[in-house]
């Protein structure tokens, strides 16, 4: 999945998503723990996904911290 596909998500939608994704990557490491898995290169695909997942979700963190600072200095 690509990074603006990504941002255009909310923020539950990004916590959904990287559940999936965590549940989809275990699988992975089942069959190819058992000799079943028929795409290996899906691995490093979901890997990727969930680590931009995670960097948006920080980057949303920081900028709601940043909106309540200010919120609270005004």
């Amino acid at each position: 999945m690509k990074i603006t596909e990504l941002r255009e998500k909310t923020k539950e939608e990004l916590i959904t998503e990287r559940r999936d994704l965590k549940q989809e990557m275990m699988n992975l490491y089942v069959q190819r723990a058992s000799g079943q898995l028929e795409n290996p290169a899906r691995i490093k695909i979901v890997r990727k996904t969930i680590a931009r997942i995670e960097t948006l979700l920080s980057m949303i963190a920081i900028e709601e911290r940043k909106a309540a600072v200010s919120g609270a200095e005004a």
